[in-house]
């Protein structure tokens, strides 16, 4: 119950007493990337990433001193695989967060819904997918309003707290503003091209690539339109597990950078 409260009162004062502006901010376009490493250990990225990124709370990885996982997916359509990865995530009871979009919004509304009963995030995507940085300001807080409102007209929450950029883009500018208006920037320190339907390789390709990848801290981005991960996700769960990894939500890693320091435990 205490730290619920002090959750909320965290939430409250981060995204409800915002004085930033957009104005005046760089909008040159950084495309997100990350400096792989060898043998699971954490990845980095760009110095100019990172100095944004701590500029405007946002962040790409977890406590890398400690073996702990975050699941994220990117849900711009649905493509039948969904459901099979909620079940998945039901009977592991591990936590995951799901970006989507309008699209996904509008036509996988009874999935919304799930994810929200069974416990997990719920993030924005963007209604339409733009590039953020490409779009004006207003055209910016518009795609997120959206996504929000709808949101919450169909599950009665009314808060969003995490933003994942579409295509991975972003700029100095984009970063302020989405902190303006509520939201935590999460890019990812892991992930690899699975989004291609068409060129799908079967679970086992996607198991390896993915264990090869999972470090300490990682925030995993998977998509969900991808046969190969669902097939994978029991396994890649399982044997993650059995390394010593812990699958924790972006809300418990979002409370530990918040009381990092403060002179009281939980």
């Amino acid at each position: 119950m205490k730290r619920t409260v002090l959750m909320t009162l965290i939430f409250a004062v981060l995204f409800g007493c915002s004085t930033i502006f957009a104005e005046g901010y760089s909008n040159k376009v950084y495309n997100w990337n990350y400096k792989p490493e060898k043998d699971n250990k954490p990845v980095g990225t760009e110095p100019h990433y990172q100095e944004l990124l701590d500029k405007t709370g946002g962040f790409f990885i977890g406590d890398t001193s400690k073996k702990e996982l975050y699941l994220t997916f990117d849900n711009g359509y649905e493509n039948g695989y969904t459901e099979k990865v909620l079940d998945v995530l039901k009977e592991k009871e591990v936590p995951a967060a799901f970006f989507v979009t309008g699209h996904y919004l509008n036509d996988a509304s009874d999935l919304i819904v799930r994810m929200v009963e069974e416990g997990h995030i719920v993030g924005n995507h963007s209604w339409h997918h733009p590039s953020l940085p490409e779009v004006g300001d207003g055209r910016l807080t518009n795609e997120l309003n959206k996504v929000k409102e709808k949101f919450t007209e169909l599950t009665g929450v009314k808060e969003m707290h995490y933003l994942r950029p579409p295509r991975g883009q972003f700029s100095e500018r984009s970063l302020v503003l989405s902190e303006k208006l509520g939201y935590t920037n999460v890019f990812w320190s892991m992930a690899y091209k699975d989004w291609e339907v068409e060129k799908q390789k079967g679970g086992d390709y996607a198991y390896n690539q993915i264990m090869k990848r999972i470090h300490p801290g990682a925030i995993m981005l998977i998509h969900s339109v991808s046969s190969d991960n669902a097939e994978a996700l029991p396994r890649v769960i399982d044997d993650a597990r059995e390394q010593g990894y812990e699958f924790k939500s972006l809300d418990d890693l979002m409370f530990q950078k918040q009381t990092e320091g403060l002179p009281f435990d939980f």
